[in-house]
């Protein structure tokens, strides 16, 4: 989530020509007191920082944090509180945490059970509140603090009876779809839509998050020789649609855009932001699409029209996940970032560029990332678009661990002041 790539629940990962490899979708012990919040009154949003210095924290497998489940809660809180001490250390400022990684809560959740990462048993109370420590302590060290859902993902296998017994997936059982060797929710049944936004609401009423973030799983990942099973929603609610990509499609945009609105309605000062995969289309396909050849495109393959969320101003912030480097053949990152760049220029959704901190130093990975300069050399380029207002790095194991170390080069090229806080 070694190396575990973003894309954890699918064998997708391999998505380019070259098969070049995504990261996920899937980056003090004293007990900290939970900050609930409540919602501040209607009015002006807080500006986002000028320059977004961020790092995505994975929880997913355990990916980043807890190191492994089943830890104290003492031990469990000094982890957490190292990253993001790591993240100050850095000059980083911004955290992109995954608290809802698998339609399980990190957090006390009147929707769903607390997550099997932290105790190794979904459902069981970990004795402490992560989500409300994590937004104390970052505040406290200037620090904002992105709340990350996976709004579909149930659970990497496909037998419920291995889900807490309240589990939502084993309550409706027709919300659950099996494909590729998962369980996600069905996104074309209303309830399923409510119901998640509902989950992932829960925690934005609870506590101040500076943004919900998304990241790249919508319809999940194509696996060959697989049919999504949804023909059941498509036949009872497909009406007035040319095809059934067309209502797959307008199930995410409603998705997107009712719960843009909903978070303003709730907590006004906070942003809703998504990260994608780095691809909405080939200029073969579409000739408002990227000079790529992607092997998925999101628009087509997870149904997700990221333009069209810019475009509408649904978002506020889009962080494509540019995950290759400069002068890859089928993704270019030279040609990714103008390409986001016109996208969101006059659009007022600030754009920050996703980095594959993950890869550098891999041997699997292509020769520009055993360059422990390829990282700063992406953010060099970038700064000659306007429209790029910062980076996330994934993930927060390799913002401590520095392979070849990138991350201190792209701190000793970029970041030579600390961030500004923005609280």
């Amino acid at each position: 989530m070694g190396r575990v790539s973003r894309r954890t629940f699918t064998v997708a990962a391999a998505a380019f020509a070259g098969s070049a490899t995504t990261g996920d979708s899937v980056a003090g012990t004293g007990t900290a007191p939970v900050e609930t919040g409540t919602p501040g009154p209607p009015g002006r949003r807080r500006a986002a920082p000028a320059e977004l210095r961020g790092m995505w924290l994975a929880t997913v497998l355990n990916r980043d944090w807890p190191s492994r489940a089943g830890l104290s809660p003492d031990r469990q809180r000094a982890e957490l509180v190292g990253h993001l001490d790591t993240a100050v250390r850095r000059r980083l400022n911004a955290v992109m945490f995954q608290v809802r990684p698998a339609a399980d809560a990190l957090w006390p959740s009147a929707y769903e059970p607390w997550s099997q990462y932290l105790t190794g048993v979904q459902g069981r109370d970990p004795g402490w509140d992560p989500l409300g420590t994590a937004v104390t302590e970052a505040h406290a060290r200037g620090l904002e603090l992105h709340a990350w859902f996976n709004p579909y993902r149930i659970a990497p296998h496909t037998d419920p009876g291995r889900l807490a017994a309240n589990h939502p997936a084993r309550t409706h059982p027709s919300w659950v779809v099996r494909y590729g060797g998962n369980m996600y929710y069905n996104p074309g049944l209303p309830a399923v839509r409510t119901f998640v936004q509902d989950a992932m609401l829960d925690a934005v009423r609870k506590y101040p998050v500076d943004a919900v973030h998304w990241d790249d799983y919508f319809y999940p990942y194509p696996v060959a020789g697989q049919a999504f099973d949804d023909g059941d929603a498509y036949a009872a609610y497909g009406a007035g649609f040319p095809d059934r990509a067309a209502w797959r499609r307008d199930n995410i945009d409603r998705l997107v855009r009712e719960m843009g609105d909903r978070v303003r309605q709730i907590r006004p000062g906070t942003r809703f932001g998504i990260s994608p995969f780095g691809v909405w289309r080939n200029a073969a396909r579409d000739p408002h699409g990227s000079d790529t050849r992607a092997g998925v495109q999101t628009y087509d393959d997870l149904y997700a029209d990221t333009r069209k969320w810019v475009r509408e101003h649904w978002i506020d912030y889009i962080c494509p996940q540019v995950y290759w480097n400069l002068g890859f053949a089928a993704a270019d990152y030279a040609k990714l970032v103008p390409w986001w760049a016109a996208v969101t220029q006059g659009t007022g959704v600030r754009l920050y560029v996703g980095e594959a901190l993950y890869k550098a130093g891999d041997p699997a990975q292509p020769a520009a990332w055993q360059d422990p300069a390829e990282l700063s050399r992406h953010l060099t380029f970038a700064r000659k678009y306007a429209e790029v207002r910062g980076h996330v790095f994934f993930s927060a194991r390799g913002v401590g661990s520095d392979p070849l170390g990138a991350m201190t080069r792209v701190v000793a090229d970029h970041y030579g002041q600390p961030a500004t806080p923005v609280r």
